[in-house]
């Protein structure tokens, strides 16, 4: 994924190529993160022993261009998740250099994991907005919000209906960090079909679409089902 206002530009392969790499679970390397003792045996403390990695990520926020579009919308994870229950997926977050709100630190609402999943769609910024960077809709403006200073290694965990979201990163750097959302193997599949669920099942089936080349023969479960991969125990249903 590049960055909406440098989509069309024409970097060479660098960092300044990719600001998002999603589902590396078969990358041997980054995968390496989601199998580690120090995360495995925090992230237990929610999913129990059977644990799936459900969601990769390797974050490069890039130097905002001046738009703001190097921000992340307040959103709630679940959102994009066609499987619960939500009380058994926990992500896992960690800092790979410093953060804080001069290059974009995350932000959190807290205690609004004890709500229930708000509708998302995009927000109308005026410079533009990522793809699939959905928000939340109704949310109230005058929570209070906790900025999330990390140094590097610092990992947070947090409920897929947090509330958060993530500022502009207002250096000349490129803030980096990596992340895996697990779930327990208990966990199954539901139809978002009719939910508030449904906008994003078609934005994301539309692009799986088009890069695999199989109009109209897939559909969420399918893309969750090839993005998962067992890191302890055994697979039960998911």
């Amino acid at each position: 994924m590049r960055d909406v206002t440098i989509s069309k530009s024409e970097y060479t392969p660098s960092e300044k190529m990719t600001t998002k790499v999603q589902d590396f679970q078969e990358d041997k390397e980054l995968f390496r993160y989601c199998t580690l003792p120090e995360i495995l045996k925090y992230v237990e403390c929610f999913t129990g022993p059977n644990i799936m990695a459900m969601h990769t990520m390797l974050i490069n926020k890039p130097p905002d261009s001046g738009k703001k579009t190097s921000r992340h919308p307040l959103h709630q994870d679940l959102h994009y998740f066609p499987f619960r229950p939500s009380n058994l997926i926990v992500c896992a977050w960690t800092a790979m250099e410093h953060i804080d709100r001069n290059n974009g630190c995350l932000v959190v609402l807290p205690g609004t994991h004890k709500g229930s999943l708000k509708p998302h769609d995009y927000p109308k910024w005026e410079g533009g907005v990522n793809k699939m960077f959905h928000g939340i809709q109704d949310y109230e403006e005058n929570n209070a919000r906790v900025h999330l200073v990390m140094e590097k290694g610092d990992t947070v965990f947090f409920h897929p209906l947090l509330i958060h979201g993530s500022g502009q990163n207002k250096t000349q750097g490129f803030r980096k960090a990596i992340s895996c959302h697990f779930a327990s193997a208990d966990c199954h599949y539901i139809d978002v079909k009719g939910t508030s669920q449904e906008n994003i099942e078609k934005e994301v089936v539309g692009i799986a679409n088009k890069f695999w080349g199989d109009e109209n023969s897939m559909d969420l479960k399918d893309i969750w089902m090839f993005r998962a991969r067992l890191v302890k125990g055994e697979r039960i249903n998911l």
